[in-house]
């Protein structure tokens, strides 16, 4: 099993000289991002769909094993609350083509006012072509129910399980052959950083629930402020290997967490 360890999107101001070097041009952060972790999670794509070369060009500045995975627009998740999916997932995946082989999973991420609707999960599902992963992140607590859990399996879409504060705030189901865990903010100090506690148990969880040699489990920290998710992550991979478990690459030393880069512009992605 190898578990793919990565972070939320890359454009944060907090990791300025925390994570990213002095002298090192904003441009050039997503070279060091997917240099420093195999995988990453596109953010962006969430509050605007890029063009296609703008995927291309990730394509080419990536190394030859990255993994770049993609959050489905909020036009079809937030808008049009998964009404009629066949088309934005048509142009989600016309847009993300250039990714080629290094496109990731698609991170399905519901409104938290979004009830339980297994009949337009399990159309938006059907939408996917089959050889595209599909992780499922509801935020209410009605989607909680065997249907649901059932609509996932039939397809091998994973529930994406989500922590905040340390601990699970969805059910740990296993509805794929592969995982998907977000953890949003930790219960450490100071906010958002998870305790070494905290990510030893998600690791512990990792291994007990996908044991098998051909499982993949993504994980990506979207706990940004403060550069706690660059930090975070690395000591995820320590504790994920001390369980026992194959790791994808992190950065070779902690960020320095002391470093100010409060004086850059407000940045996006």
């Amino acid at each position: 099993m190898t578990v793919l360890i990565g972070t939320s999107g890359w454009q944060y101001r907090d990791w300025r000289y925390r994570y990213y070097p002095r002298g090192l041009p904003q441009t050039q952060w997503f070279e060091k991002v997917v240099h420093d972790f195999r995988t990453v999670e596109l953010n962006v794509t969430f509050y605007r769909l890029p063009r296609a070369e703008v995927f291309a060009g990730w394509y080419a500045r990536s190394p030859g094993d990255a993994v770049i995975t993609v959050k489905a627009s909020r036009y079809l998740t937030h808008i049009k609350r998964l009404r009629d999916p066949g088309p934005s997932v048509a142009m989600l995946l016309e847009r993300a083509a250039p990714l080629r082989d290094k496109l990731g999973p698609v991170l399905v991420q519901l409104p938290p006012d979004l009830p339980a609707d297994v009949d337009a999960l399990d159309a938006t599902l059907r939408a996917f072509p089959s050889g595209v992963r599909v992780a499922v992140e509801p935020r209410h607590e009605s989607w909680w129910n065997d249907d649901v859990r059932r609509c996932l399996k039939a397809h091998n879409a994973a529930l994406c399980w989500a922590d905040r504060h340390g601990a699970a705030i969805t059910p740990l189901w296993r509805t794929a052959d592969w995982g998907y865990l977000r953890l949003h903010e930790g219960g450490g100090e100071p906010w958002p950083f998870y305790t070494d506690d905290e990510l030893g148990g998600w690791a512990k969880v990792v291994a007990d629930t996908f044991p098998a040699a051909g499982d993949d489990v993504y994980v990506y920290f979207n706990n940004d402020p403060g550069c706690a998710a660059v930090d975070n992550a690395i000591t995820f991979a320590a504790a994920a290997a001390s369980a026992g478990l194959a790791v994808t690459r992190v950065p070779s030393s902690h960020p320095d967490l002391r470093a100010d880069g409060r004086e850059t512009a407000t940045l996006g992605g």
